[in-house]
């Protein structure tokens, strides 16, 4: 019978998409199972250490999206912003006139 090494070289190479620098909820996904498909079965992952990391990820993934959100937000209100400055600049305030009387 034979058996091979759990050492070998053999393990597909996991290289994220994009930048290189972020890594996505996709690239989690598939580490998470090249993770899991590569691991002893004899001396799993704990599974505190793999929720923990679960937990991680999702938090990670909700601070991204409140960032994206709060980023479209500032985007809207700087465009409202100098709109209402063109809209100043294009209409001038009329200058005040006194009564006589």
């Amino acid at each position: 019978m034979s058996v091979n090494s759990i050492t070998t070289n053999n393990n597909p190479v996991i290289n994220p998409k994009g930048t290189g620098q972020q890594m996505g909820q996709s690239d989690f996904l598939r580490l998470m199972t090249a993770q899991l498909s590569q691991q002893d079965p004899f001396n799993p992952v704990d599974n505190q250490q793999m929720v923990a990391q679960m937990a991680q990820f999702s938090s990670l993934a909700g601070i991204s999206e409140t960032n994206t959100a709060l980023q479209k937000i500032s985007d809207q209100l700087t465009a409202q912003t100098q709109l209402l400055k063109d809209i100043k600049a294009a209409n001038p305030a009329p200058k005040p006139t006194t009564q006589e009387g």
